[in-house]
């Protein structure tokens, strides 16, 4: 006799992190609440790889916060805009990548995490002598993960901001990324307003014992299943 496993279908939440004060742009996320249905690495890197969105978190345990990240190409210990999405998505208190614990504090229309600025993979941090230097940016090659970034405002922390992740996995350019945020704002010791890619807003302060803030808006955008 012959017989039929049923597949399990997996619901996938997708939000936009850091989006601007009008609820535009933000970076994509795709957020697996039951992550028991990809139980192993190599299913969740498949389905990140899938997805194609600039990360992708799996929920281990929603109670304590415990969460896994991919972006298509490779598993991060440590990435800021999945950790805001999940966060605000699950209204938690804590959330723990692998990197360590992550507190989070809401703040009216803002989702706040606290982290270590050494927790974030490597970026090259590179200034640029104005904002319109990095408007009219092309996208390099790949190789280099490149965080280009000029004042537009020095004496108000005003930022404008482009990301190339470089890895060759479909992401060219990174919509709003909270990890280089964490680092030009260990790099330059003060509170910033960072404007991304199309339009995005990631805000930034540090705090004490190299902990650094970073806060942005969510928006869900609906759910797909695969």
């Amino acid at each position: 006799m012959n017989t039929t496993v049923p597949s399990t279908a997996t619901d996938i939440d997708v939000l936009r992190v850091f989006c601007a004060a009008d609820g535009r742009h933000g970076n994509a996320l795709g957020v697996v609440r039951d992550a028991s249905t990809h139980p192993d690495e190599a299913s969740r890197q498949a389905l990140a790889k899938e997805l194609g969105f600039s990360e992708t978190v799996f929920v281990d345990d929603p109670e304590r916060g415990i969460v896994d990240i991919y972006t298509p190409g490779l598993r991060l210990p440590f990435a800021g805009h999945p950790l805001v999405g999940a966060a605000w998505l699950l209204d938690l208190e804590v959330v723990v990548p692998p990197a360590g614990e992550v507190w989070v504090r809401g703040d009216g229309e803002f989702t706040w995490i606290e982290a270590r600025a050494e927790w974030a993979p490597p970026r090259t941090l590179r200034p640029y002598g104005s904002a319109a230097e990095v408007d009219a940016l092309d996208v390099p090659e790949p190789g280099e993960w490149i965080y280009a970034w000029a004042w537009e405002e020095e004496a108000a922390g005003r930022i404008r901001a482009r990301a190339f992740p470089g890895r060759g996995d479909g992401i060219d350019e990174d919509e709003a990324t909270g990890a280089a945020a964490l680092l030009l704002t260990a790099e330059l010791g003060r509170a910033l307003n960072i404007t991304q890619g199309r339009g995005s807003q990631l805000l930034t302060a540090p705090g004490p014992d190299g902990i650094v803030e970073l806060g942005g808006r969510v928006r869900l955008e609906g759910t797909l299943t695969r």
